[in-house]
């Protein structure tokens, strides 16, 4: 009897006791449980909720809930859910809009489908929805912008389908609008633009949109990064209102079916070709294809010319068109001779120098070697040069030879090899030296290899392209040395060390604290050497490894890019350049203990993969890691970690991106020596918006080096 009693009292306790403890879990609490009912427990979730208890009495310790204190309420509220790449498989569930507190929704890269439910918007405080990279399917809400605070949706990489409804222009406080790879259709409606003032981020891309683009697009003044509307089918003329958005803005239109010409005013001139690929119909600068041409296509198309009798008769046979072509090659061809005759005596009586237009100042007979001064101004720099170069070359086989680039800067061979030398580097591109002149210049001489003796001509072509580079954030090339067993590069030095010890000390520590100030000296410095390289010097140069050892800085710390063109002049002389024997690694001595750094955290994505071909937008990748460093003052091979767990993120440009995206403080991932310049808040939290957008892993998808200078520019003035 008292055994019944026992288990009587027993299930009395636990049918009564139980409600009580789970009902005093709070009320978002129990809504968040809604969310792990709803998913699939199978799918490898268990772990992710495994310590969302209903018999806490607060949900704001489980992982991927973040709360805080309203006022009013006695307990926190729920105001983030960030559960992302856990590989989630369910649904969203409606009771998620009972969250009246609300601000950030984070459930992407997960295996989410079914519809976003309509009920989700009832929660009025949500301003950040991030779901991209799940299996969400159906339309998008048009209830969507009931939410008065929306500023960033990203629903991309899902199965949405259907047209954009036109309550999009309620959205007046919306930033960020990304819905590209999914299937929505129809028309990009008109009329919805100019309401969506605050708008900095519109990609429509890879959905289905046809139809013209809307004229009011380029209402978008508050636009930055790109305007992506690229694969879609979206046909008829490029409106000329885009050339109003900001000059800042770089379009992708590739994939289409636009045609006519491409516009030439505003925001069009910054363009490059890659934002209209793949539109056959469009024609204009900058496309490598004539409107003309394409006009003239067209008509021919659609009203080819009837040929008759008569006027094939007229025609020339092509028996005739062969001799006729005949002719003229050899006309060329003995026109060709008397020039050379004409070329060769005049050298000869010229004791050996081609100096047309110019005065002969000496000469040796040994090699018929003589130098030339323009008089008459009858060639420009670049012929003379190329002559020079001719002249250069035979003797180039022989003795070694040392050739200064820059008039104005002549020292002998000797006087080299005298001078006081230390070594400042060692890397992959040759060892680097101070050499201090007998006029007390210091130089950095560059000791490249001994190999590539049968290369000379590409050797020097290539050094002669390098030094036509004349931008004062780029080191200035002032010489070179040639014989076949030793090429060496003579260029300014720089004074102040690199930008890696200046943020990190040769030991770890750095030497000085770079204020906020002379970090965005250095960044917008570096941007305009970039630029030039990219957009202004003669071959559009591709640097390839921009990283802060290759920023060297003077006294004022403004910087110098260093190191470009190098991997060409390597691979032709085609030895390892960091081998001890040879002219200048006997005369010099040797460090071993030289910093170096890991090239792949500043390389793009695309670059990591073997044998690919250089592009600008690597280099544009590459600053924008060396500019998130100079704002977070963390290297990227420093892995830093999340607060939360301690989980390392091996990747800074990730850590700053889960950090926006959490909407973490800005303290939180800003060098905490910035801190101290309340004033310049607003600058860095624009430098990061920067170097965020350089560091998009998609290419096309960067912005040019002009555009980012051009952005960093507005900063501080």
């Amino acid at each position: 009897m008292k055994t019944h009693l026992l288990v009587f009292l027993f299930l009395c306790f636990f049918f009564f006791m139980s409600p009580k403890l789970s009902l005093s879990l709070s009320p978002d609490g129990l809504t968040l449980l809604s969310l792990k009912s709803a998913i699939d427990q199978s799918s490898g979730s268990s772990s992710v909720f495994s310590d969302w208890n209903e018999n806490d009495p607060t949900p704001c310790h489980w992982s991927g809930v973040s709360c805080m204190n309203i006022s009013g309420f006695p307990d926190p509220r729920v105001v983030g859910i960030a559960v992302s790449g856990k590989n989630l498989r369910g649904y969203i569930p409606s009771e998620l809009s009972s969250l009246i507190y609300l601000r950030r929704l984070n459930l992407h890269n997960n295996n989410l489908y079914g519809s976003i439910p309509v009920q989700l918007f009832n929660a009025t405080s949500l301003h950040s929805i991030f779901l991209y990279g799940n299996n969400l399917s159906g339309p998008l809400p048009p209830s969507i912008c009931n939410l008065p605070r929306l500023q960033n949706l990203d629903l991309s990489n899902n199965s949405l389908s259907g047209s954009l409804p036109d309550s999009l222009k309620s959205c007046k406080q919306l930033q960020r609008l990304i819905l590209a790879k999914n299937k929505f259709s129809g028309e990009i409606p008109a009329g919805i633009w100019p309401e969506m003032e605050n708008l900095v981020q519109l990609d429509l891309s890879a959905n289905d949109f046809k139809g013209s683009i809307p004229n009011d697009l380029g209402e978008l003044q508050s636009l930055t990064g790109t305007l992506n509307l690229s694969y879609n089918h979206l046909s008829g003329r490029v409106p000329k209102s885009l050339g109003n958005l900001p000059v800042t803005v770089s379009f992708d239109l590739r994939n289409n079916n636009l045609s006519g010409e491409i516009p030439q005013t505003g925001s069009f001139v910054n363009q490059g070709p890659t934002a209209f690929l793949n539109n056959p119909l469009l024609c204009g600068f900058p496309l490598q294809k004539s409107c003309k041409d394409s006009t003239n296509t067209q008509q021919e198309t659609q009203n080819p010319a009837p040929e008759s009798g008569k006027a094939r008769k007229k025609g020339l046979s092509s028996g005739l068109i062969v001799l006729i072509s005949a002719a003229d090659a050899a006309g060329v061809a003995l026109i060709g001779l008397v020039i050379v005759y004409v070329y060769w005596k005049k050298k000869d009586s010229n004791g050996g120098c081609s100096c047309t237009g110019k005065r002969k100042l000496g000469g040796n007979e040994k090699g018929k070697v003589c130098s030339c001064v323009c008089l008459h101004g009858f060639r420009n720099e670049d012929e003379s040069e190329a002559d020079d170069q001719n002249e250069k070359t035979e003797r180039g086989r022989g003795e070694g030879e040392l050739v200064a680039i820059d008039k104005g800067f002549t020292f002998e061979l000797d006087e080299l090899l005298r001078a006081s030398a230390y070594v400042l580097g060692k890397s992959g591109l040759g060892i680097v030296y101070k050499v201090v002149l007998g006029n007390g210049i210091p130089v950095a001489v560059r000791r490249l290899g001994e190999g590539g003796e049968q290369r000379y001509k590409e050797f020097v072509t290539e050094v002669q392209a390098i030094a036509k580079i004349k931008h004062p954030n780029v080191v200035k090339l002032r010489a070179y040395y040639w014989a076949p067993d030793e090429k060496l590069l003579i260029s300014d030095f720089i004074s102040n060390g690199n930008l890696a010890n200046a943020l990190r000390g040769r030991n770890g520590q750095p030497t000085t604290s770079l204020s906020w100030t002379t970090r965005l000296r250095i960044a917008k410095g570096t941007a305009r050497g970039l630029a030039y390289l990219h957009e202004c010097s003669p071959r559009k140069f591709v640097h390839g490894d921009i990283k802060p050892s290759n920023i060297l800085l003077d006294n004022d710390f403004s910087p110098y890019i260093s190191d470009f063109g190098l991997n060409r002049l390597i691979d032709i002389t085609g030895n390892n350049p960091s081998s001890s024997g040879g002219l200048m690694g006997g005369a010099l001595p040797y460090m071993k203990s030289v910093q170096t750094e890991r090239a792949n955290n500043y390389r793009a994505p695309e670059a990591r993969i073997p044998g690919g071909r250089p592009m600008q937008k690597w280099d544009v990748y590459s600053f924008g890691v060396v500019l998130l460093e100079l704002l977070t003052g963390k290297s990227p091979e420093l892995s830093p970690t999340t607060s939360s767990n301690s989980i390392e993120v091996p990747d800074l440009v990730r850590w700053v991106r889960k950090g926006f995206e959490e909407e973490n403080p800005l303290s939180d991932m800003v060098d905490p020596i910035l801190l101290q310049e309340v004033h310049a808040k607003k600058e860095v939290l624009a430098a990061f918006h920067v170097a965020l957008a350089c560091t998009e892993s998609d290419p096309e998808v960067r912005p040019r080096m002009k555009n980012v200078s051009e952005n960093l520019e507005r900063l501080g003035t």
